[in-house]
C-alpha cells in the first residue's frame, strides 16, 4: 500500500490542489509562504515545486529544501535540469515526493522518465535512499520505504513543445506517469505563436483532454491566483499559483507604492 504523502492526498480530493515555484534557495521562504497558506480557508498548499532546472537551486540544496517543505505539512516536487537518471536518483534520494522533468516530446521519453524513477524490476533506479524517509513523516526507513516507494512518489513531465502535443495522447498513456504539466510560456515559445492566443489557448486545451482521458492528473504553471481560479474552471486539479519571486517582487513594489502615495487601499499589517 503507498504511504500518504501531502501531494497524493490532495490529489484524491474533489478540490484543487494548490502549490507554488521556488526559485531561490531559501528554507525559511518555503516554511513562511507554507504557514502563510495554512491559514487561508483554503487549507494551504499541498505541493510546492522545487526548481533545479531554472531556479537558484542545485542538488546541495534538495536535502534540506525537502525537509523544510515536508515538515510544514506540503510535498517537495523536484523539478531536475533535465531528464537524466543520475539527476532523478539525486532528487529522490534526498527526499523529494516526486520529480518533474522538463520537455517531454514523445512517449518514449515519457517511458524513461518513469523507469528512472522506479526501483527494479519496474525500473533502473539506483539504491540508496538513506537520507529520503527523512523528508517523509512517519514512513521508517528500510521495509516501509523501499516497497512502496514506486507506487507512493510522483512522476510528472512537462508538456511545453510541439512534439509533445503531437504525441501528448500517447505520453499521457504510459504507465506509471502521474502528472502532465504544461509550461504555457515555453510552450508558446516552442510553438512560435502568441501566449494566451487562440493557437496556444488550443494546445493547452489539448493538453488537458489528454490527460482527463487517460486518468492523469491535469497540472499547470499559473502567474497569479486569477490566472490560477480560470485554469481550475477549465478542470485543471493541479495549480501552481506563482512563483516565490513574483511574490516577493510583487509585495515590495506595493507597498512602496502605499508609501509613495501613488496607489491607494492595503490592508493595515502590524508586525514584521
Amino acid at each position: 500500500m503507498p504511504f500518504d504523502t501531502a501531494i497524493r492526498s490532495a490529489l484524491q480530493k474533489d478540490s484543487p490542489a494548490f502549490g507554488f515555484w521556488l526559485c531561490l534557495n531559501s528554507a525559511s521562504a518555503a516554511k513562511t509562504f507554507l504557514r502563510s497558506g495554512a491559514q487561508s480557508p483554503t487549507g494551504g498548499f499541498s505541493w510546492v515545486l522545487v526548481d533545479a532546472e531554472h531556479g537558484l537551486i542545485t542538488d546541495r540544496d534538495y536535502y534540506e529544501l525537502n525537509n523544510a517543505i515536508a515538515s510544514e505539512g506540503a510535498s517537495p516536487i523536484i523539478r531536475v535540469p533535465w531528464g537524466e537518471e543520475w539527476m532523478i536518483k539525486r532528487a529522490l534520494d534526498a527526499g523529494a515526493h516526486g520529480v518533474m522533468t522538463p520537455m517531454c516530446h514523445s512517449e518514449e521519453d515519457a517511458a524513461r522518465i518513469v523507469k528512472y524513477s522506479k526501483y527494479p524490476p519496474r525500473g533502473t533506479r539506483g539504491y540508496g535512499p538513506m537520507f529520503a524517509p527523512h523528508a517523509m513523516p512517519g514512513v521508517a526507513a528500510g521495509e516501509q520505504h523501499d516497497a512502496h516507494a514506486d507506487d507512493s512518489l510522483i512522476v510528472a513531465v512537462q508538456i511545453e513543445s510541439r512534439p509533445g502535443v503531437e504525441n501528448v495522447e500517447k505520453i499521457a498513456a504510459v504507465d506509471g506517469l502521474d502528472v502532465l504539466l504544461i509550461g504555457p510560456f515555453d510552450l508558446a515559445k516552442q510553438l512560435g505563436v502568441t501566449r494566451g492566443g487562440d493557437e496556444h489557448e488550443a494546445a493547452i486545451q489539448r493538453i488537458l483532454k489528454a490527460a482527463k482521458s487517460a486518468g492523469k492528473t491535469a497540472a499547470i504553471f499559473c502567474t497569479d491566483g486569477n490566472d490560477a481560479r480560470n485554469r481550475i474552471a477549465q478542470g485543471f486539479n493541479m495549480v501552481s499559483i506563482i512563483t516565490d519571486v513574483g511574490v516577493l517582487a510583487e509585495g515590495m513594489s506595493r507597498q512602496l507604492a502605499f508609501a509613495a502615495g501613488t496607489a491607494q487601499g492595503g490592508e493595515k499589517r502590524d508586525g514584521y
